[in-house]
């Protein structure tokens, strides 16, 4: 652990201080188990890169992080106290933001208008008072310039921006709006080589800004370019639970590829 000092939220933070720790944790649906015996510690200064297929249990881990789905077994803890979510609101409330692939974007409502989405400051008492339409241009243009993103008009809508930019629209309202622990889901999964690099470019701002990271992906190459720790899960179960330094690119890749069950089949092929 470095002794590196992040200030963020009002609260100074160590790099390295658990912010989510989920011991032994599980979720079944009926008779169907999707995660089962997860441990997994969120720090802050961090990125956590949670690896695998389709049905490996990715999008499972993520609805119980976020509030959308109660875990059934083992313990899940922010900031050290134990936390049983019921709502996605309960999740926000503790300072985690999830960022999903679809972005929670209105395509033809301007880029400041999507950053300030559902929060929108008023001038006077809400329903009747008006949005204070120059003070959250200012702040949007301000903060998206903070992560280094610049878009060439605040105004235009947000449709007409590269998939890439999008993303980083989104990581940026989330550190604004206070979050400690920023989710992405699959946030390179449908972009180019360049996109990508861009996103994963704001990731590590976002980790050099103090955040816990969970960034969930299917390519353990992009993954290792941002990437502090990885697990790898594998219908439901974890297989792999490295620190950066503990594996390299080449072991990363071929135990998302299949480890041992490749080999197998080559030698079947072969044959």
């Amino acid at each position: 652990m470095t002794d590196t000092i992040v200030e963020h939220a009002d609260r100074t933070l160590e790099v390295g201080t658990p912010l989510v720790e989920m011991t032994g944790v599980g979720k079944a649906y009926g008779a169907i188990r999707a995660l089962e015996g997860i441990d997994l510690t969120v720090n802050a200064g961090e990125v956590t890169c949670v690896l695998g297929d389709n049905g490996a249990g990715k999008s499972t881990l993520i609805k119980i992080i976020s509030g959308l789905h109660p875990h059934t077994e083992g313990t899940l803890k922010v900031d050290g106290q134990e936390v049983h979510f019921g709502s996605p609101r309960e999740s926000l409330d503790h300072g985690i933001a999830t960022v999903y692939q679809d972005l929670a974007v209105v395509g033809l409502m301007e880029v400041w208008r999507n950053f300030f989405l559902g929060s929108e400051i008023r001038k006077g008492r809400y329903p009747l008072a008006p949005m204070d339409i120059k003070g959250m241009r200012e702040i949007a243009d301000a903060e998206l310039r903070k992560m280094g993103i610049a878009v060439k008009d605040i105004n235009q809508p947000i449709g007409t921006l590269s998939g890439g930019q999008r993303q980083c629209v989104a990581i940026a309202r989330a550190v604004y709006f206070g979050a400690r622990v920023l989710i992405l889901d699959e946030p390179t999964a449908a972009l180019g080589v360049k996109q990508s690099g861009v996103v994963l470019k704001y990731t590590a701002a976002a980790r050099d800004a103090g955040l816990g990271v969970v960034f969930i992906t299917h390519n353990p190459h992009h993954a290792y370019m941002v990437g502090d720790h990885f697990i790898i899960l594998k219908l439901g179960r974890r297989v792999l639970d490295r620190k950066r330094s503990e594996v390299t690119l080449e072991e990363l890749t071929a135990e998302m590829a299949g480890g041992q069950e490749l080999e197998e089949l080559s030698h079947e092929l072969k044959r």
